[in-house]
């Protein structure tokens, strides 16, 4: 008799449960760190590391510099001033944060419940706030690779869409990115003397880059930035009652912006070279989350 096949919720009800046996402590907010950007994990003191492949029915990250982890830590404490920063609810202690050092893409199984999977575990352990990052080519003439944006929305050109996970939730009726988190970041990286952007990210299916008919027509559209992920995440976590900030890192101009010929070296190679600043914001702002 053939072995029945588990339910995606049973699978991330699997994933849960043994995720609250191994974790010291529960996380409050998600990180889901994108490519290039996932040494930030490497930083947070006293972490707690379980590798992906060890997390039941978890799946498996196949993009090069996606190391496919999870990272557990609680932050210090060490409030911001910043007038955004006023405005979220403190109760004098750190946040615990669960850090997915990899992200699943669309385009690596073709399957909306595999990308996700962890935004799924995540709200099953708690997870409040979500900070989602990714690299995007900038589309907005004003962008220069190694610019951070902040994200205010998004357009969503995959044509998926994650209706089926909301469980007869209904649409979304509130901005998917959360405003004063949005401030936030804006507040502190200009405290912090990081320049710092702020538009619409386009997502698209992927895995090829762009043509220069593509890009120009969602600058048309009122894009300032294009990339293979986020859209999905982010509407299901917002959905679920999740306070979502977006961080885009533009590691290169979009085709038909720039001259040269683009490739996910390039894309790793920028990202790694705002690694600092990029480290700085996110640290200042998981350290004015409330715990």
């Amino acid at each position: 008799m053939p072995e029945r096949v588990l339910s995606l919720d049973e699978r991330v009800s699997a994933a849960n449960e043994y995720l609250r046996r191994r974790l010291p402590c529960l996380p409050s907010a998600g990180l889901i760190l994108g490519s290039g950007l996932g040494d930030f994990a490497d930083t947070l003191p006293g972490r707690h590391e379980i590798p992906a492949s060890d997390i039941p029915y978890y799946p498996a990250v196949t993009v090069e510099s996606h190391r496919g982890r999870l990272v557990v830590a609680e932050t210090a404490r060490h409030r911001s001033t910043t007038p955004a920063a006023s405005l979220l609810k403190d109760n004098g202690s750190g946040v615990t944060v669960a850090a997915f050092q990899g992200r699943l893409h669309f385009y690596e199984s073709n399957d909306a419940a595999t990308v996700l999977f962890p935004i799924l575990v995540a709200q099953r352990l708690g997870i409040r706030t979500l900070i989602v990052t990714n690299a995007a080519g900038g589309i907005n003439r004003q962008f220069s690779p190694g610019d951070l944006m902040v994200i205010t929305d998004h357009i969503n050109m995959t044509g998926v869409r994650t209706s089926k996970f909301l469980s007869g939730m209904g649409q979304v009726r509130r901005p998917l990115y959360d405003r004063q988190l949005s401030e936030l970041a804006s507040d502190l990286a200009r405290s912090l003397a990081i320049p710092i952007r702020s538009g619409v990210y386009a997502g698209l299916k992927g895995p090829s880059y762009e043509t220069a008919a593509e890009v120009d027509m969602l600058h048309r559209l009122g894009a300032d930035a294009v990339g293979m992920s986020t859209v999905l995440e982010v509407h299901l976590a917002a959905a679920l009652g999740m306070r979502v900030l977006g961080i885009s890192c533009i590691t290169n101009k979009a085709t038909g912006f720039g001259a040269q010929r683009l490739d996910h070296a390039e894309v790793t190679e920028v990202a790694a070279r705002v690694r600092t600043r990029f480290t700085q914001l996110l640290t200042g702002i998981l350290d004015s989350l409330p715990g």
